[in-house]
């Protein structure tokens, strides 16, 4: 997977996620498959174990299929999926 900035507009209900940094400590660490996602969070299943984490709290690390692990500041993830598509995004570097 080539990694761009429309990363964003990727589908990520079925990656692996991980909680990589948060203000709030009990969210570090916290991964899982994600099986849903809605506005403000995403579901993360571990073990059975179903958690939301919220995506304004939190820097996810991503691991694709094809083995692309990305991370991504969860700030740039808020909103609907849907809505995510319409959205630009402005180059960084």
């Amino acid at each position: 997977m080539k990694v761009t900035p429309d990363i964003l507009r990727h589908e990520f209900i079925g990656a692996n996620a991980l909680v990589a940094a948060s203000p709030n400590m009990n969210l570090m660490g916290i991964s899982g498959l994600v099986v849903g996602e809605t506005r403000n969070t995403f579901a993360l299943r571990n073990m059975g174990v179903t958690r939301s984490v919220i995506k304004e709290a939190a820097t996810f690390d991503f691991t694709f299929n094809d083995g692309t692990v990305v991370e991504i500041d969860g700030k740039l993830l808020v909103g609907r999926s849907e809505d995510r598509l319409k959205k630009s995004v402005k180059r960084l570097w």
